[in-house]
């Protein structure tokens, strides 16, 4: 298999996963590993730059950086660390920690922005394949 078809199967796998994953914690640990899975591969990471004017009449990377805060915030549950994060990743951590105790009210922003966190998935999905589609076979 070609380089990109690599990339392309592995990104398909991680957001295939997002979409089935029920609304629970492992639905924010499987946009983790979709995030993990693009920043890991500089051919995706590169498709989402804000350089790319196709990028910026579809604000992929204000969509992008909303899954980024979920991947940083499933980053940050895991870690114990004495290092002040600020606010904004210290109420991240908390909504998060909330869900993963099951405590999913709508008061909880990021519970309550499920369906968008799904949707800016598949925005940047596509958009990513759009990337690919693009490249000739260069990883």
């Amino acid at each position: 298999m070609k380089p990109i078809g690599k990339t392309r199967s592995g990104l398909d796998k991680k957001f295939q996963r997002v979409l089935q994953t029920p609304a629970s914690f492992d639905f924010f640990v499987a946009i983790h590993d979709f995030v993990k899975y693009i920043e890991l591969n500089p051919s995706l990471s590169g498709g989402l730059s804000l350089r790319l004017k196709a990028n910026q009449e579809l604000d992929i990377p204000n969509k992008y950086s909303y899954l980024m805060q979920i991947y940083q915030g499933v980053e940050d549950i895991n870690i114990k660390s004495d290092v002040d994060l600020g606010h904004a990743r210290y109420a991240v951590i908390r909504d998060l920690n909330r869900i993963q105790g099951n405590d999913v009210s709508e008061s909880n922003s990021f519970w309550k922005k499920r369906e968008l966190s799904r949707k800016l998935t598949d925005e940047v999905y596509k958009r990513l394949i759009m990337h690919l589609s693009g490249s000739k076979g260069v990883e």
